[in-house]
């Protein structure tokens, strides 16, 4: 597999140049990368929990799919250990809409006959990335009283995965 590139290269939000259409040719990108997120919501979807905590972000940046996805797993193994299989809703709320590109510069012998240099580069697409606002939500874990401090400790262990700062708000519930 490819080596993935640092997550600093993508950090600024650029204007979204994503375009898909179901017909190939109103494409502006021809190729869209799978997405990794496996779930979106998790846990018992149908109960009423008594609290909310958010997982919101402080700064203006755009968050790759391979990170909410680890944010996920993480978070979700901890709630799943600790609350059970119906003890809590855990939710993603923000979709990798945007396509990274990058131009692969070549380097070695022969490299100067075929790279074409920068003029125009477009790119190849090599991942998925959500645009993301100061103060937007990122992830929502649902909990009763009980399992409070399991919920903090799984918005901890997000904030961590996460490559922007983040505030943690716990709302009550009515």
């Amino acid at each position: 597999m490819a080596k993935l590139r640092k997550a600093v290269s993508y950090r600024r939000v650029e204007r979204p140049y994503t375009r898909k259409s179901k017909y190939r040719k109103k494409n502006f990108v021809r190729a869209t990368p799978h997405n990794l997120i496996v779930k979106y919501d998790m846990g018992n979807l149908k109960k009423k929990f008594a609290y909310r905590v958010d997982v919101n972000s402080k700064e203006k940046i755009q968050v790759r799919h391979n990170a909410l996805e680890a944010a996920r797993k993480s978070s979700n193994r901890l709630l799943e250990k600790r609350a059970g299989k119906v003890g809590y809703k855990l939710k993603i709320r923000i979709f990798p809409h945007h396509i990274l590109r990058e131009n692969p510069v070549a380097t070695g012998a022969g490299a100067d006959r075929m790279s074409t240099g920068m003029k125009k580069s477009f790119g190849k697409p090599i991942g998925l990335a959500a645009q993301v606002r100061p103060g937007q939500t990122l992830f929502e874990v649902h909990v009763d009283k009980p399992q409070l401090e399991t919920g903090k400790t799984a918005a901890k262990r997000i904030a961590a995965k996460m490559p922007c700062k983040c505030q943690i708000i716990i709302n009550e519930q009515k």
